[in-house]
């Protein structure tokens, strides 16, 4: 037995909320939730009134609570590397829908924090910023010679998913590889107000 693989078409799903078309953040859920839930975290960043939103679902949902409600996954284990490739691909399209911003910013949260990375190494130079709230950079994106834009990674103290040491891990590659903020923040793995507010902070020093 063999297993093949096809390439086939899939349709996805992404919200925007208009403002000023020459900055765009475009944001990445975590893992079993959705671009609804995602834009409402978008939305509450303070000082982000010039940026338009784009909140992206990944293309695999699924559902929960007795089928009654549904959410979404970027990837599994299973065939990885052809995920990745869909999901880039699908970025692309999502952004190439929009107004061509003057500056563009990926934020992921989670699951969706691999997302922001992998979207920021496709785009290059024409991304002007990574925002990563409890995940790792992706083995796939931390290569010697790899160089981000302006970069904030954050974590919660008593986030057991995202580490102090995968953290720390991060730290050491990112120092080396793009100007790094860091947001430590007294709690798990979520949103909180003190994210959002360094995430704004970090939104206004790049319209400067």
């Amino acid at each position: 037995m063999e297993i093949r693989h096809v390439s086939t078409e899939a349709h996805g799903r992404f919200l925007y909320e208009a403002r000023d078309p020459t900055y765009l953040l475009v944001g990445f859920h975590g893992y079993a939730e959705t671009a609804e839930l995602h834009m409402k975290d978008l939305q509450k960043i303070p000082g982000n009134e010039a940026w338009s939103l784009a909140a992206v679902q990944a293309l695999h949902p699924f559902y929960i609570k007795n089928y009654s409600e549904i959410v979404a996954s970027w990837m599994t284990t299973q065939d990885r590397q052809l995920a990745i490739a869909d999901n880039i691909d699908y970025v692309r399209r999502v952004v190439a829908d929009l107004p061509r911003p003057e500056k563009l910013v990926f934020l992921g949260f989670s699951q969706g924090g691999a997302m922001a990375f992998r979207a920021a190494a496709d785009f290059a130079w024409r991304c002007h910023g990574i925002i990563a709230l409890g995940r790792d950079v992706p083995p796939d994106v931390a290569q010697e010679g790899v160089h981000f834009p302006p970069t904030l990674l954050a974590r919660g103290t008593r986030d057991d998913r995202y580490t102090e040491e995968k953290f720390e891990k991060d730290l050491k590659f990112l120092g080396g590889a793009t100007k790094l903020t860091t947001c430590v923040f007294d709690g798990g793995h979520e949103w909180t107000d003190e994210f959002r507010d360094a995430v704004g902070a970090f939104l206004r020093r790049l319209l400067l």
